[in-house]
């Protein structure tokens, strides 16, 4: 009983963390149409601005909202210098819809050559703010820790922090009407290249959180190549794909269904089947619902 509990409770922590990277996306595609696969490297900059912070100060507390904040000033600057321009020159032409997608893949590359040049390929260390040791029940140690338990808490603040944005704001209304009728939106008085900067921005602060969650919540290390940002950009797009593009909360649920799925395959399947079930598991759903466990009219009340 002990160990499936501690199953669940290490599906609920990791896929919290997916849904981070999967809302991240979700912000991106809502606003742009564009599917970000440079959300990784963004996080992965982002994470490297808190751990520099972290050097200066020697607080994690302080490098959070550091890097949230340097999310949110990169990917303004990347929508501004790159996608945007890209956006205005890809409306014509067979593949114009892939050009950004294909110009994201080029600029994660980007973003980690930089990485690299400023930081080297040297593995760098977060330290956890909190401890990293579970809970005791008893005799039994839970795999939930005060970090953790952190972890989950704050991603749950940003979660309903964001769908409060998306559902009550005049904000919100704006980057959804940007998303499916930029012509209309404009002729309504919504300054439409603002308001996808805007977009940009909430998902390069919630790469920022994820990235310093997951690596406070790891191995405790950044690297250009580093795995662990690789796998969270798969398990977020996965995530995303789950639940439905076109929803923050479909991005949730189908993150803590991939943390889930992964979580019970690890521990009693094996570890080398992780990552071909998240795969499969996104064929199956798709194969049940293409929109998602959550439908594009459903997530667009999210």
């Amino acid at each position: 009983m002990i160990q499936i509990l501690n199953t669940v409770l290490i599906g609920i922590t990791a896929g919290s963390i997916y849904s981070l990277m999967a809302i991240a996306m979700v912000l991106v595609w809502r606003s742009t149409r564009v599917v970000n696969f440079a959300q990784a490297g963004m996080a992965l900059l982002s994470t490297y601005f808190g751990y520099e912070v972290i050097q200066i100060s020697g607080s994690y507390w302080i490098a959070l909202p550091v890097a949230m904040i340097g999310g949110a000033v990169v990917a303004s600057i990347i929508e501004l210098v790159i996608m945007r321009l890209l956006l205005k020159h890809s409306s014509q032409g067979a593949i114009a819809s892939i050009t950004p997608i294909i110009a994201t893949l080029g600029l994660l590359g980007l973003i980690k050559s930089v990485i690299g040049y400023f930081w080297g390929n040297q593995d760098r260390t977060i330290v956890s703010p909190l401890s990293n040791v579970g809970f005791t029940f008893g005799t039994n140690t839970l795999a939930i820790s005060p970090m953790k338990l952190f972890i989950i808490i704050a991603i749950l603040v940003l979660v309903l922090s964001l769908t409060f944005i998306f559902q009550r704001t005049n904000l919100g209304l704006a980057l959804r009407a940007s998303a499916y009728s930029p012509e209309i939106s404009r002729l309504a008085g919504i300054k439409v290249d603002l308001v996808r900067t805007i977009g940009w921005a909430l998902a390069g602060a919630a790469g920022g959180v994820a990235g310093m969650l997951q690596t406070a919540n790891g191995t405790g290390t950044l690297s250009p190549d580093s795995l662990e940002f690789s796998l969270l950009l798969a398990f977020g797009f996965i995530a995303a794909v789950i639940g439905g593009l076109d929803s923050l909360i479909g991005a949730v649920l189908g993150a803590l269904v991939l943390g889930l799925v992964l979580a019970f395959v690890l521990t009693y399947v094996g570890g080398s089947l992780v990552f071909i079930t998240a795969f499969v598991l996104l064929l199956i759903i798709l194969l049940i619902r293409p929109g998602g466990i959550i439908s594009q009219k459903a997530g667009r009340r999210a």
